[in-house]
C-alpha cells in the first residue's frame, strides 16, 4: 500500500472506482445519526471545578447528538435516530436539536423510569472531571421498529455510534438500521465510540463492534478502540489497515499524532491543528461531523479528513461541545489561518 502525502499531488485527482459510490451517495448531503443525546451541565465560569461551582450552564451533549449538530452547522442535512426520556430533560434535548437545525422526526420518547444521559463536567484542559449519569439510559430503549421507520432512500449515510450496540433492544435496533441503510444503498459509517462502562465486558464489545466494523463502509476510531476490537494492543493499527483495505476507507486516530486514513489503494497521514485546548471532550464527534460534511460538499478525501481535524480543534478550544461546533464560515476562516 502506498503512503501518499498532499505534496505528491496524487490525491488531487483521485476519483478511483473504489470511491465512486462514496461520491455519488454523498451528493445527497443527508445523514441519519444513530445513538444517544443528552444534557451536559458545565461548571461556570470555565476553569471552575465541579465541587467549587456556584452555577452551571446546560448544553446539548451525547456523541450522536454532537455529530448531528456538527453536520447541521456545516450545511448538511442531519436527522437523529434516538430515544429520549419522557420528561423535561428529554424535551430539552429535542428542543436543542431543533434549534441547531437537526431533524427530530425519528426521535421518540420512552416512558417510565428511563432517563436521558446527564453529564456534569468542567471546562479544564487538564484534570478535567466528568461525572456521567447513565442509569436506565433512555437511548438503550431504541427498538427495531424505530429503525425500520427510517426512509434511507435519499440518505447519504447512516452514522452509527458504537455505544448503541452495548445493550438491548438498542443493539438489534442498530443492526436493523444498518440492514435498512444497506438495502437502500446508503453508506454505513461506524464510529466505534467505545465506552467500557456501557458494556458487560470487553470481550463482548470486541466481538460485536468488530462484526459491525466489518459490515461498514467507513470505520472511524482511535488507537484504543481499534486495539479493543483487535483484542491485542499491538494489532490495532493493523486491524485498521485491514478494514480500510476491504471498505471504502478507515481512519485510525492517534491523538496528538494525528491520524492515518487507509483505503484499498493507499493511505495517508493527517496532522492535528494545534490549539490551546480548554477541555478534552467533543473532538471525536466534531471530527466525524466535519469529515462527513466535507465529503458531502465534494471535498477530496484528504481535505475532508483535514476538515474533520479542524472541527475537532475548534470544539476542544471552545466552551461546550454542541455550542462550540463551528459553522462553515468559521471553519474555513480557521483553516485559512
Amino acid at each position: 500500500m502506498n503512503i501518499l502525502t498532499r505534496s505528491t499531488g496524487q490525491l488531487d485527482s483521485f476519483r478511483g472506482d473504489d470511491m465512486q459510490r462514496l461520491w455519488d451517495r454523498m451528493r445527497k448531503n443527508q445523514f441519519v445519526v444513530l445513538g444517544r443525546v443528552g444534557m451536559d451541565l458545565y461548571a461556570d465560569p470555565p476553569g471552575t471545578k465541579i465541587e467549587d461551582a456556584l452555577r452551571f450552564f446546560p448544553a446539548l451533549g451525547g456523541s450522536a447528538g454532537n455529530i448531528a449538530v456538527a453536520l447541521a452547522r456545516q450545511g448538511a442535512g442531519a436527522e437523529l435516530l434516538a430515544r429520549v426520556s419522557d420528561d423535561a430533560v428529554g424535551r430539552y434535548c429535542v428542543a436543542e436539536l431543533a434549534r441547531y437545525g437537526v431533524g427530530t422526526g425519528y426521535v421518540t420518547t420512552t416512558a417510565g423510569e428511563a432517563r436521558n444521559s446527564l453529564a456534569v463536567t468542567e471546562t479544564r484542559a487538564t484534570d478535567c472531571q466528568v461525572v456521567l449519569y447513565r442509569n436506565g439510559a433512555a437511548d438503550f430503549a431504541l427498538t427495531s421498529k424505530d429503525a425500520e421507520a427510517v426512509d434511507f432512500s435519499q440518505v447519504s449515510a447512516l452514522i452509527v455510534t458504537g455505544t448503541a450496540l452495548a445493550a438491548e433492544p438498542s443493539r438489534n435496533a442498530t443492526l436493523a438500521a444498518i440492514a435498512g441503510a444497506k438495502q437502500a444503498g446508503a453508506l454505513v459509517v461506524f464510529d466505534v465510540d467505545y465506552r467500557a462502562y456501557s458494556w458487560s465486558g470487553r470481550a463482548e464489545a470486541a466481538q460485536i463492534c468488530l462484526g459491525v466494523a466489518e459490515a461498514s463502509d467507513i470505520v472511524i476510531g482511535n488507537d484504543e478502540e481499534f486495539a479493543m476490537m483487535a483484542t491485542n494492543p499491538a494489532q490495532g493499527q493493523a486491524l485498521a489497515q485491514r478494514l480500510g483495505a476491504s471498505a471504502v476507507f478507515a481512519v485510525y486516530k492517534m491523538g496528538a499524532l494525528g491520524c492515518v486514513t487507509y483505503t484499498p489503494d493507499f493511505s495517508f497521514v493527517s496532522p492535528i491543528f494545534a490549539v490551546k485546548a480548554l477541555k478534552p471532550m467533543g473532538a471525536g464527534d466534531g471530527f466525524m461531523g466535519g469529515l462527513m460534511a466535507g465529503l458531502a460538499q465534494g471535498c477530496l478525501l484528504d481535505v475532508a479528513v483535514s476538515r474533520g481535524a479542524a472541527t475537532a480543534a475548534i470544539i476542544v478550544s471552545g466552551v461546550g461541545c454542541a455550542p462550540a461546533s463551528p459553522d462553515t464560515a468559521t471553519l474555513n476562516a480557521f483553516m485559512a489561518r
